[in-house]
């Protein structure tokens, strides 16, 4: 599969560890994590897993070099697909 997006979910108390690496619109490397099945209540995405923070994940810098995610195309695309 290449070109798709899958929804992540970081826990609250962990959320302040990885903000240092989260930029709104770019691409990061994650490593560690778990997947999950995405139930409907939480599905944002036309995707059915999700990815989970745990403890040992790793959120690398932004990827050097990768195309940034237009943002409002993306809400755009999600608001018509709902």
């Amino acid at each position: 599969m290449s070109n798709f997006m899958i929804h992540g979910f970081i826990p609250a108390g962990r959320a302040n560890h990885y903000m240092p690496f989260l930029k709104a619109g770019f691409i990061v490397k994650v490593d560690l994590f778990e997947v999950a099945r995405c139930s409907s209540m939480y599905k944002i995405i036309d995707h059915p897993f999700l990815i989970c923070s745990i403890s040992p994940t790793i959120i690398d810098e932004v990827i050097a070099g990768a195309p940034e995610i237009n943002l409002q195309s993306l809400l755009n695309c999600l608001t018509i697909s709902k």
